[in-house]
């Protein structure tokens, strides 16, 4: 009876044994696609297809990340510009792409904010179709005048303004810059003539050539022009005083306050097509904070916009795009913004 006893408990202890075996098998089965998965990407070239035209921030930015991503990811990364349509060019390129971690979207997020309300048709939802992965800040944003203009500071720009029509140039149609120069006239009975261009570039021809008088932009395509005299500072229209623009104001040290004035941050923000992998938008997040301090190439384009933000990621960036987006959306809509 006993010799019985001790043969079912070795037959048992066998048959968990061959469980455990078995079950571990399974594990490891199951985990496999996803390791592999993670272990292939990147497996060839990596797309950072820009919203804006070289010459912006937008495009300098782009060319940082790439370089610093190829540098860590082992794999040629090229940037494309395809300006225009609001931004949605490129959008929808991202959108419609693969979503396999090998094509990304960098953009000015205010556009994705504007699309829906500006857009009576947008070819895509900016907010179901792409995944945002990083934010990055560029720096202070100023408005400028030609030098032939005869205004020194704001208050005179406004003066001017009430007497004759003053043209002004803008980036982007839909941009925080916009929202402001429509209050600004309300407010002041400013004739402020907007003209708009399909990036900064652009807009700085034409306005070093003189056919606008008014522009604005970050410090990557207006630091040149206000070193040589070509344009002067006359206010900091987002972010704080700069020591890069001293003596310069901010909109609430000249006077102006609300939504339209304190609200409207800008941002550079990368984002993938909706269904990216969670491990590549984790890994790229990571890049993105990594290389404010790793990359030279990155720390040079901050340096040259003034910028000083932590980068954005995870709930922080959903925070903050759930807070900027409704506010450039209710100010479109308040101001009666259309596209033509």
């Amino acid at each position: 009876m006993a010799k019985k006893i001790v043969s079912q408990l070795l037959e048992i202890n066998g048959q968990r044994r061959q469980l455990l075996v078995a079950g571990s098998g399974v594990l490891a089965v199951s985990l496999f696609p996803i390791t592999a998965r993670a272990q292939a990407w990147p497996s060839k070239p990596i797309r950072i297809i820009a919203a804006q035209a070289p010459g912006s921030s937008n495009d300098a930015t782009a060319r940082a990340f790439a370089e610093y991503f190829s540098s860590k990811l082992g794999v040629p990364v090229v940037v494309e510009n395809k300006p225009g349509g609001l931004g949605m060019i490129a959008a929808e390129a991202v959108a419609r792409s693969a979503p396999d971690g090998h094509t990304f979207l960098l953009t000015l997020h205010s556009q994705l904010a504007q699309a829906p309300v500006l857009l009576k048709k947008p070819p895509i939802d900016t907010s179901k179709d792409l995944v945002p992965i990083g934010s990055i800040g560029v720096g202070p944003v100023v408005a400028v005048v030609n030098k032939d203009l005869p205004v020194n500071n704001l208050t005179e720009l406004i003066a001017l303004a009430r007497k004759r029509p003053v043209s002004v140039g803008n980036y982007a149609i839909g941009s925080g810059w916009q929202l402001m120069l429509t209050k600004l006239a309300k407010q002041t009975g400013a004739q402020l003539t907007v003209v708009n261009y399909k990036g900064t570039g652009a807009m700085l021809m034409d306005l070093y050539g003189g056919q606008i008088e008014v522009g604005a932009g970050s410090l990557a395509g207006m630091g040149a022009g206000i070193d040589k005299g070509s344009v002067r500072p006359i206010v900091i229209i987002v972010g704080n005083r700069s020591s890069k623009l001293p003596g310069i104001p901010t909109w609430i040290d000249a006077g102006f306050k609300g939504p339209a004035f304190e609200d409207l941050a800008e941002c550079n923000m990368l984002l993938g097509p909706a269904g990216t992998p969670a491990e590549v938008i984790d890994r790229i997040a990571r890049l993105i904070h990594e290389s404010v301090t790793d990359s030279a190439k990155v720390k040079a384009v901050r340096d040259q916009l003034g910028a000083d933000d932590i980068p954005l990621t995870g709930v922080a960036l959903q925070q903050f795009i759930a807070r900027t987006w409704a506010s450039y959306r209710t100010l479109t809509r308040e101001v009666g913004l259309t596209l033509d």
